[in-house]
């Protein structure tokens, strides 16, 4: 082990335990699913929908009879995009509240072949071998322990199967948001953006040298392949409008 990741992981040993970062972290998305929602919904509803879709459909598997994870689905984007496509697709997510606003834009968007529950992405409840492909949005900086959440998704997935991870550091700049124009959340109070950058650095994740840890951890938890796509969040979030978040979007992707 480097240094700097022993550092990093003695100081961990000091922070709250996984419970106690976890029960924050639902506190923090709680306050804010119902705006999450009504952004969720108005990008499924712009120009970033079929950028997506695109982008998605690059890197799947070929045909559209596959069984999703959606791990960290948040209000139901992936769902809202890839069901209508024919994907069979399940979103999890820890908090409650985002659970209940992504049902309801489902509903509202009269979309069916797509579930969400309540879950935790670390401790998946599903059988081995579920799933054709996981994909996850904004999700892995959030988690207390992400190798375990790896070593989840590796397991659920099929022989062949994909994960497609987007992500960025997102907390490392988070209290930049308010000064950036068209920002995501340049709207947010300012408790909540305290409190995000609080949270973050309560975990072991804010130290690790991402996406190369990443690819590291996926390769060690038994992926056959595993690289990261540093140029997605210019494909996906290039414009600075309303979706627009300073912090750089990586993809990675890794086949079992």
């Amino acid at each position: 082990m480097e240094m700097n990741e022993a550092t990093a992981a003695a100081e961990h040993d000091l922070r709250p335990d996984t419970e106690q970062i976890k029960s924050r972290v639902v506190s923090y998305w709680t306050r804010r699913a119902e705006s999450f929602a009504d952004m969720r919904s108005d990008e499924i509803n712009s120009y970033k929908a079929e950028l997506w879709r695109r982008e998605i459909r690059a890197k799947l598997p070929e045909g559209q009879d596959l069984r999703i994870l959606d791990a960290g689905c948040g209000t139901g984007f992936f769902e809202l995009l890839l069901a209508p496509a024919g994907y069979r697709i399940t979103g999890i997510d820890l908090t409650p509240e985002m659970i209940d606003e992504g049902r309801t834009l489902l509903k509202q968007h009269g979309i069916e072949g797509a579930e969400l529950r309540v879950m935790d992405a670390e401790n998946l409840s599903f059988p081995d071998v579920s799933f054709d492909a996981v994909i996850s949005r904004n999700l892995t900086w959030t988690l207390p322990r992400p190798e375990l959440a790896y070593r989840e998704w590796f397991r659920v997935l099929k022989p062949g199967g994909i994960l497609l991870n987007y992500d960025a550091e997102y907390a490392k700049g988070f209290h930049r948001y308010d000064q950036a124009e068209n920002c995501a959340h340049s709207d947010l109070e300012k408790d909540l953006i305290e409190e995000c950058h609080s949270i973050y650095h309560m975990m072991s994740v804010s130290e690790l040298d991402r996406p190369k840890w990443d690819i590291e951890t996926l390769i060690a938890t038994g992926f056959r392949e595993a690289a990261a796509d540093l140029s997605a969040g210019d494909r996906l979030y290039g414009i600075k409008d309303q979706f627009y978040m300073p912090d750089r979007m990586f993809c990675v992707r890794a086949v079992k």
